[in-house]
């Protein structure tokens, strides 16, 4: 498998469905990082159904394009439902959260201002 030179981990000039790169985990919440720099990361996560990741937030905008399953993310005091198919932008430096309502599956960009 030959791999890009900026996005690590897959395969380049293949179609693919992201979903085969990252499975879901029993009762656990798993990553993998296709790109990380100081401005830009894109991240392939699963969390299994009753797992979630905490409320915090980032100095970034942050895309969640889930793959399969259903969230529910907090942004604020506001609450989403998501589901495969669909994508949500949780805006910089407002506190967000994600549970899994069912197991699902998520593409994650996250982009942040130039230093």
């Amino acid at each position: 498998m030959t791999q890009g030179t900026y996005i690590k981990k897959l395969p380049v000039s293949t179609v693919m469905d992201l979903k085969q790169f990252i499975s879901v985990e029993n009762r656990q919440v798993s990553s993998l990082t296709l790109v990380q720099r100081p401005n830009l990361a894109v991240t392939l996560l699963s969390l299994d159904k009753g797992t979630s990741i905490g409320g915090h937030s980032s100095p970034g905008d942050a895309m969640v394009q889930v793959l399969s399953g259903q969230t529910e993310i907090t942004i604020g005091s506001d609450k989403y439902a998501v589901h495969a198919g669909e994508t949500i932008i949780m805006p910089a430096n407002v506190p967000h959260a994600l549970y899994a309502s069912e197991a699902f599956q998520m593409l994650l960009t996250v982009v942040k201002p130039n230093e």
